[in-house]
Parts: structure tokens; C-alpha cells; sequence
């Protein structure tokens, strides 16, 4: 229930309870029925208040409830999300780190090379 309709029903309710309450004021009656009545009314109107506030009580702790559960399942399907990207980066960092290895072996057997062809060279001369 939005918190235009509640105020709306608290309008209308209250509107009702001094529409009676000036109505039995005006009507012929004596001062004892004239009070009697008054009770009579407000402790109705007290009842519809009581109703009506424990129905907006529910109907908020259930949307409350309902509005948690969506972002737990939001919040689970974007960390679970986020835990397969993270697994993707490290496989991606894993294969790069792999490449690297692999050249920087290429570059020291290569600079082995060298330095035996190099000592090849001087000791042949």
C-alpha cells in the first residue's frame, strides 16, 4: 500500500468520525445519549484506526520482506557473476605468465647460444 492510500483512508476515517461526532451534537437528544453516542463513535473509529494500522504494518513487513529476498538474489547472481569473471582474469593471467616463461627461456637459450658461439669464435682464431 502506497503512503498516499494510507493517508488517504486516515482522511476519509477521520472525516467520518467528525462528521458523526457533529452530527450527534446537533441531533435532538439529551446530554447523557448525546455523550453516549460520542463514545459509541469514537471507540468505532479507534477500532477502524487499530484495523487499519495493523493492516498497513503487515502489508509493509511483507513487502519488506519480499524487497530483501529480491536483493539477496540479486546480490547472490552478482557475486556468483563476479566470481566467474574473477576465475576468467586469473585463467587469462595464468595463460600470459605461460607465454612469458616461454619467451624468457627462448631469450636465455638463445643468449647461451651466443656466448658458446662467441667462445667458438675466439677460441678457433
Amino acid at each position: 500500500m502506497s503512503n498516499k492510500t494510507g493517508q488517504t483512508i486516515l482522511a476519509l476515517l477521520t472525516g467520518a468520525a467528525i462528521g458523526a461526532g457533529v452530527g450527534i451534537l446537533y441531533a435532538p437528544d439529551s446530554g447523557n445519549n448525546t455523550r453516549k453516542k460520542i463514545k459509541k463513535n469514537a471507540k468505532k473509529t479507534q477500532k477502524e484506526l487499530e484495523k487499519q494500522w495493523k493492516k498497513t504494518q503487515a502489508q509493509l513487513s511483507d513487502k519488506a520482506h519480499v524487497t530483501r529476498e529480491k536483493f539477496e538474489s540479486r546480490l547472490e547472481d552478482t557475486l556468483s557473476t563476479m566470481s566467474y569473471k574473477a576465475d576468467d582474469i586469473l585463467l587469462a593471467l595464468e595463460e600470459k605468465l605461460e607465454d612469458l616463461r616461454t619467451k624468457n627461456a627462448k631469450f636465455q637459450k638463445e643468449g647461451v647460444v651466443e656466448k658458446i658461439e662467441g667462445k667458438v669464435a675466439k677460441a678457433t682464431k
